[in-house]
């Protein structure tokens, strides 16, 4: 029972910081119909800027976090401005494919600049942060997780529903004709959305960071992982993605602890062919009917 404990706790950590990441990949699929292969590469852009900060630089802590979200931010803004605005109007797959583009030239970059080899942040966690209850010991980063991603999720969930900006986010995701015959200003949410799903990557990246270490391959690898988690949760589904990030969590911790480490990598796709031969639009997910 005491190893079951420790498992559900660490799954439900990993699965905040699943419905983390996807929570970006929704927004920018719901904004933009957008699907972004680069999220993975994000992801690692965010562990990296905070490496050079911390570890590089010996920044404080707190001055390099601050600073790499900031960064991570305005990197959205910049994607979106340089690279997915002159495709405004042109063909779905065009868009998609520029996304392809450029999680290669990315990944290329970083590769070229750090290497293949695995870096670690220093150790700044403090130690008061393990939960000791008999035999179950929780690591500190396991409940750093569980608090950041369970922080964030509430912080953005209030920021959808009862600022400004987050009503014409949903606006533009529910109806775009309809948000610009209101006055909403339908490329500035497009901004928005690539800058706050640029900010969530850039986080979840620390986070993995901690974690697992830093390698390119392996963050790049990981923004995969988002995919069947938006699957399962419903692709224009934001509390689908938080449910489905938290399902695979436990799903691929249990499977580690129980089963093997080796399987644990691929149930989240196993979850993903599943669901897509039951239930193709995913748990929370709109089904589309179209009439000739």
């Amino acid at each position: 029972m005491e190893f079951f404990l420790q498992l559900f706790f660490q799954g439900l950590s990993i699965g905040f910081l699943y419905a983390l990441a996807a929570l970006g990949f929704v927004m920018i699929f719901k904004s933009s119909s957008v699907l972004n292969f680069a999220h993975g590469e994000l992801l690692a852009i965010g562990a990296f800027i905070f490496l050079v900060l911390a570890a590089w630089l010996k920044l404080p802590i707190w001055i390099a976090f601050l600073i790499t979200i900031i960064g991570s931010f305005a990197l959205g803004f910049i994607i979106e401005r340089l690279f997915l605005r002159p495709l405004i109007g042109e063909a779905l797959i065009e868009v998609i494919m520029l996304t392809v583009g450029l999680a290669a030239m990315f990944k290329g970059i970083m590769l070229f600049i750090f290497g293949g080899n695995l870096h670690s942040y220093p150790d700044f966690l403090p130690k008061n942060l393990t939960i000791q209850m008999g035999n179950i010991n929780i690591p500190p980063v396991y409940v750093a997780t569980f608090m950041i991603g369970l922080i964030f999720l509430v912080i953005f969930g209030l920021f959808f529903k009862y600022s400004s900006q987050g009503i014409y986010m949903r606006s533009v995701a529910d109806n775009q004709p309809a948000a610009l015959s209101l006055g909403v200003h339908v490329r500035r949410v497009f901004a928005l959305s690539w800058a706050i799903a640029a900010l969530v990557c850039g986080m979840s990246g620390i986070i993995l960071g901690i974690i697992n270490g830093i390698n390119v391959h392996n963050l790049s690898h990981v923004g995969l992982k988002v995919f069947p988690v938006v699957i399962l949760g419903g692709l224009e589904s934001i509390g689908g993605a938080i449910i489905g990030g938290l399902i695979i969590g436990l799903l691929e911790t249990f499977t580690g602890g129980y089963i093997s480490t080796s399987l644990r990598e691929i149930v989240p796709y196993i979850i993903l062919v599943l669901i897509l031969l039951v239930k193709p639009y995913g748990l929370f997910g709109l089904v589309e009917i179209e009439r000739v």
